[in-house]
């Protein structure tokens, strides 16, 4: 109730108070009078103040009679404040009764308007109230659902956009690993809005030297920890790799990455890393950075890209391991069999020669001189000691005269782990005349050499076991590579589909990845044929490119397959492999699952009018592109031939030095060679380039000297930076004593050695 009102009330309320004070008081005035005249009249009295004093001291009661004037007086005066008060009160909650009512309009006329920030609080009791926030309430509730889900979808949108893109330059890309990063880490940035990126690969060409390789890089300018090359346990990128999972740091120090741009430098402050990852194993790792935080499912699409990336470079290096493989298996079956062919013949002569002595005689010589020079031979006596051996067995099982192993058991000689089946077959030679096996032996410095190993016991003239006679043929480098194609082989089987046909087209093996895939029995699959792959409407059409297949021709494609339970997309390589005699008799299918590239590429062609913009735009670009690759070309062309200036540059410096120096290859072979080694060796420049280092050294053992045998040995890893006392092997034969300190250098990815030698005058 306002204050004018409550004005308007009060003065209304006093002047009715006033009004009957006023009537009251003369009311009770004509009242007493009246009783006074009764009073008066009863005691016959007249009317004077006198007598109405004896009248008061005979009558108490008149004393009331005279009050009462003002005592209805101050009734009226009462009675008015009281109804001021009731008034008051009355109009307050009328009042208030309608601010309410104008308070729940207002609210309900905002709600309708879909403000649904606005604020109100109902009284105690105000049931509608209550409603009404309820329903405001819901309504928030709905409208936070509604954008939650449009948030959601537009998320899910934006992933499966991304992955169809993805998916598509992965295909296009996959024959060039250089290529294919530097399209992925490129589109990756500018999808997700990182301003930094660099995608590193595993480099495990050398056994001893693993390790994490930079292959491709967007507006990547690191200032202190500008790194191309990472160890497999080094920084965040090898604890990426080590726990196979991501990491994502919100708070990057603000020296560990630098952006430069036109407009400035600035230091990202999110760091995101990414495995790329099959089921076994790390194949590499992606490093993204950005200004702004990324969300949880900006960082499972990158998850997600990580593993398609993986899933291609994986496909391109089982494709590139299986053609190696099939080509080592082809050389080591010729190889086998032109070895089985020569033992044969070798067979043949010695049961020749049996007709007569003497011939028999000269031609075992002969054949004894030509295993001394091409075999390993040893003989043993019955209790498994060394009786004789030849030079090949000896000097490759790192010995230098017979008396070194002369009467030591035969166990010494044969590896550890071959000593529970080797002792089988030495039981054995007793019962059995002959015994062929691929047998591990170790050198004297625990290097194991694979032989292709023959036993044959010798009688004597009493028809009685007397020795036991070794003939070997070395063939480490065969065995580990078909150890290496069996594993190889079982990597492929537990990491792809493979199955195996006929030319007819059935089928006549299958791992057990495409039972599982296809959701097969071995049942279903008894008669199972190439055609059951295909629908109805692709079988015609594959029966043509069948007959390619079979006649020799490699045939890839993409089909949807009749699965068990749904159907499925595989990528399928179709490889026909030859017998013998040329002939094709059984095609080899490797295949990887690609239904959700393909459901991802159903989603793409929604967006196809989307696209041919976009493609328009690319195709702008791509013009753009070639003008900077043509330009880039130019760049490249001039960097080339200022390389070639300073390395001539440096070789015509190091020609000028007093010291003698020598760079050679990884392999070990020369490639300079100074006036001053030409001085010290006595070989002309002519005489030694491109011979392998060898050439100038005594030959070093590790237990002579292990710098030297690092040195001389193509495989092992050099010690660089130490200076080492060593002796040459002059041109005329003398050794020198010489002091040399290795250096080593890459180069585009090709290691060369140099040596820096000084004549020792003190020795």
């Amino acid at each position: 109730m306002s204050n004018e009102q409550k004005n308007g009330v009060k003065k209304n309320i006093t002047n009715s108070v006033f009004q009957f004070s006023v009537i009251g008081f003369f009311s009770g005035l004509v009242i007493t009078v009246i009783g006074y005249a009764i009073a008066l009249s009863e005691n016959d009295l007249v009317f004077t103040f006198q007598n109405l004093a004896k009248l008061h001291s005979t009558n108490e009661h008149l004393f009331i009679l005279t009050l009462l004037p003002f005592l209805i007086l101050l009734a009226g005066v009462f009675a008015g404040r009281v109804t001021y008060k009731v008034s008051e009160k009355f109009y307050d909650l009328q009042h208030l009764k309608n601010n309410n009512l104008h308070e729940l309009e207002n609210f309900a006329e905002e709600l309708s308007k879909g403000n649904l920030e606005i604020e109100y609080t109902p009284e105690k009791g105000n049931q509608l109230g209550n409603i009404m926030i309820e329903l405001r309430n819901n309504l928030q509730k709905n409208k936070e659902e509604d954008a939650r889900r449009k948030k959601e979808d537009e998320q899910r949108n934006w992933t499966a956009t991304g992955l169809a893109q993805f998916g598509e330059t992965l295909r296009n890309n996959n024959s060039d690993m250089n290529l294919l990063a530097n399209e992925v880490i490129s589109q990756l940035c500018a999808y997700i809005n990182a301003v930094q990126g660099g995608l590193f690969l595993i480099d495990d060409q050398i056994e001893n030297d693993v390790h994490f390789e930079l292959m491709a890089h967007f507006a990547y300018n690191r200032k202190k920890y500008c790194q191309h090359r990472v160890g497999l346990s080094e920084g965040l990128i090898g604890r990426a790799a080590y726990e196979k999972s991501s990491i994502y740091i919100d708070e990057v120090p603000d020296d560990y990455i630098e952006v430069t741009s036109g407009l400035g430098e600035a230091n990202p402050k999110v760091l995101l890393i990414v495995p790329i990852k099959t089921e076994d194993a790390v194949l590499g790792v992606l490093e993204i950075s950005s200004f702004t935080p990324f969300e949880q499912y900006v960082i499972e699409f990158v998850e997600k890209v990580a593993g398609s990336i993986a899933t291609t470079i994986a496909a391109v290096k089982t494709n590139l391991n299986n053609q190696k493989m099939l080509e080592d298996s082809k050389i080591q079956e010729e190889l086998r069999k032109q070895q089985e062919e020569e033992m044969r013949q070798n067979i043949e002569e010695m049961t020749a020669t049996q007709e007569d002595f003497n011939q028999r005689s000269a031609i075992f010589e002969s054949f004894e001189n030509a295993i001394d020079n091409s075999f390993y031979r040893a003989e043993f006596d019955l209790n498994g000691n060394l009786v004789l051996a030849n030079n090949t067995f000896i000097s490759q099982l790192g010995y230098a005269t017979i008396d070194d192993i002369k009467g030591h058991h035969v166990s010494m000689f044969v590896s550890p782990t071959e000593h529970e089946d080797f002792n089988h077959i030495w039981d054995e030679l007793t019962h059995k005349k002959n015994y062929e096996k691929y047998l591990r032996f170790a050198t004297k410095s625990g290097k194991d050499v694979w032989m292709l190993s023959t036993f044959s016991g010798q009688k004597s003239t009493y028809g009685t076991m007397q020795s036991v006679l070794f003939i070997g043929i070395e063939s480490t480098k065969q065995k580990e590579t078909e150890i290496a194609i069996k594993n190889q082989i079982s990597a492929v089987n537990d990491s792809c589909i493979m199955f195996d046909y006929a030319t007819s087209g059935r089928m006549t093996s299958y791992n057990q990845k495409f039972a599982t895939t296809l959701g097969f029995t071995d049942d279903q699959l008894k008669d199972y044929n190439v055609f059951n792959l295909m629908s109805s409407v692709d079988q015609d059409s594959f029966e043509a490119t069948w007959n390619e297949i079979i006649n020799g021709k490699p045939y890839s494609c993409e089909v949807k397959v009749k699965a068990a339970s749904t159907d499925i997309w595989l990528a399928i390589n179709f490889t026909p492999i030859q017998n013998d005699r040329g002939e094709y008799t059984q095609i080899v299918a490797i295949a990887s699952d690609i239904t959700t590239l393909k459901l991802a590429e159903e989603t793409i062609k929604k967006q196809d009018n989307e696209l041919k913009t976009q493609a328009e735009q690319l195709e702008a670009a791509a013009t753009n592109l070639e003008e900077a690759v043509a330009n880039a070309k130019q760049e490249v062309k001039a960097q080339s031939l200022e390389i070639e200036r300073i390395k001539m540059r440096n070789e015509k410096t190091l020609e000028g030095l007093r010291d003698a120096v020598v760079t050679i290859s990884r392999e070990g072979n020369i490639e300079f060679f100074n006036r001053a080694a030409e001085s010290l060796w006595g070989y002309s420049r002519m005489e030694v380039l491109g011979q392998n280092i060898k050439k100038l050294f005594r030959k070093y053992t590790e237990e002579d000297n292990e710098f030297m045998a690092n040195l001389l040995h193509p495989d092992k890893r050099k010690t660089v930076g130490m200076r080492e006392n060593v002796e040459i092997l002059a041109k005329d034969g003398t050794e020198k004593p010489v002091v040399i300190l290795l250096s080593g250098a890459k180069v585009q990815n090709e290691y060369t050695y140099t040596a820096f030698i000084q004549f020792n005058e003190a020795e």
